[in-house]
């Protein structure tokens, strides 16, 4: 996906699952977007995950892609977020998202925004995203 494999995958994600990519730019920002959705009884469609791999020059570093994700999903400026490390890389998680700056210019995000897969698969599928051996 945009030069990134996703090795892991929460549980939830299953037979009944529906994945969709989107691809589409905000803000001078282009972003890769790969959508796992679910059919619920009675009708409707709930997100149970989402990756979306961002590319432009505003994403120079992690402070700077923070900014942009503060802007972007409409957060509060004291948005309370925890620094980890992601496979070398220095990360920021809240409750429902995980994010990196893997290099200038590139960011990756993983969002559980219904809150279905919860706090250790969010981490898992973050850490089982790696550059694409045919990335270059």
């Amino acid at each position: 996906m945009d030069g990134f494999s996703i090795g892991h995958l929460p549980a939830q994600i299953d037979d009944r699952t529906s994945v969709s990519d989107f691809d589409y730019e905000w803000g001078d920002v282009s972003f890769s977007t790969r959508v796992w959705e679910r059919t619920m009884e009675g009708g409707g469609v709930r997100v149970l995950l989402q990756v979306l791999v961002m590319r432009g020059s505003a994403l120079s570093d992690l402070s700077a892609v923070r900014d942009f994700l503060t802007e972007y999903h409409e957060r509060s400026p004291d948005w309370a977020l925890e620094e980890f490390d992601n496979n070398g890389h220095t990360a920021l998680r809240g409750e429902t998202e995980v994010f990196w700056a893997p290099a200038k210019g590139v960011a990756v995000e993983v969002r559980d925004s219904s809150g279905l897969v919860g706090q250790e698969e969010l981490l898992a599928t973050a850490g089982g995203i790696a550059p694409s051996k045919d990335s270059g």
